[in-house]
């Protein structure tokens, strides 16, 4: 199976680095100039410094050149996913379409299969996702991934031809629950962050992640989601390494909101849009979830990490 990474940021990067090992792999840049740059140096630069690009990956921003492979693995920022997609919907219908981000669509409340779905009908989706950081899959340390495919016979093939040397692939038929994991621990992540930013400590952390992964359990279980998909990778993995290491953006956002300093605006933090979109999706089912609703608050600017912390310690007591 032929592969193409549609999206050449640090993830994109490191996983056209880890897919070249099982043959050639075309990496595709909307940026001309950093396709060019790529080319020449044999290093993103920008996006994944001091790591070489094998001879293996052929970089590119001709999407036609791209499009060719048997599976697009589609490694674009959540708020993006769908302008790609109805941008180059032409050259990417009835196409195997992997997506590689985590999030809600903020516009419409969906995840990146449902996106998928919606923008183009035939093509055939799965979801790659879990707790991965780029410069560890570029450097070839082990990582373990969850493969969500809605189609079990095309999941299958993917596992099989996506797994490399450091990169081990579960897989799943419970979308909902790969991309509602994925993406809810990222509001997490947030909050951790400003706890450790504002000095709060440890105790308060894991006080968060634990109370937070309620959080998650029930609005992924509304949704449709299986409770033993949440326990995996793409849930409960993927929370604690987001939550307890600065190589996390959205932790490292929440860091500058407890230590309250300006964030680099140029950096995608996902975390943001989804706890919008899942508090008014929460609000409107009558959903209990005050952590996601302080964080977007906080990450808004409507309150102070002071009236945050405030807010979650004076709710009533309730049982656990």
């Amino acid at each position: 199976m032929s592969v193409s990474v549609l999206g050449s940021g640090a993830f994109g990067t490191s996983l056209a680095i880890s897919l070249s090992g099982n043959g050639p792999v075309t990496l595709w840049s909307r940026d001309p100039d950093q396709a060019r740059q790529m080319q020449d140096s044999h290093e993103n630069a920008q996006r994944l410094p001091g790591v070489s690009l094998p001879d293996e990956v052929a970089v590119t921003s001709n999407i036609n050149q791209a499009v060719e492979a048997d599976a697009l693995l589609m490694a674009v920022p959540m708020q993006k996913l769908r302008d790609v997609l109805q941008e180059h919907s032409s050259a990417l219908a009835e196409k195997t379409l992997v997506a590689c981000c985590k999030g809600i669509e903020l516009s419409s409340g969906l995840g990146p299969i449902s996106v998928i779905q919606q923008t183009i009908p035939n093509a055939r989706p799965a979801l790659l996702t879990g707790p991965s950081f780029a410069d560890d899959i570029a450097r070839g340390l082990p990582t373990a991934l969850t493969l969500a495919c809605p189609d079990e016979a095309l999941g299958r093939k993917l596992q099989e031809e996506l797994t490399t040397a450091n990169l081990r692939l579960y897989r799943t038929s419970d979308v909902i629950g790969a991309e509602l994991g994925g993406a809810l621990k990222n509001v997490m992540a947030i909050g951790c962050g400003a706890a450790i930013g504002a000095g709060l400590g440890d105790s308060a952390r894991a006080a968060l992640m634990t109370r937070g992964f309620a959080e998650m359990q029930r609005f992924a279980l509304m949704r449709g989601a299986r409770p033993d998909t949440l326990m995996g990778l793409s849930g409960l993995g993927d929370l604690v390494l987001t939550c307890s290491s600065e190589l996390s953006r959205n932790y490292r956002f929440g860091l500058s909101l407890g230590h309250n300093v300006q964030f680099d605006s140029h950096t995608t933090v996902e975390g943001v849009a989804t706890a919008r979109a899942m508090t008014g999706i929460a609000s409107a089912e009558g959903l209990d979830m005050p952590i996601s609703t302080t964080v977007a608050d906080l990450s808004s600017g409507a309150y102070s990490v002071t009236e945050a912390i405030q807010t979650l310690l004076n709710r009533p007591l309730k049982e656990e």
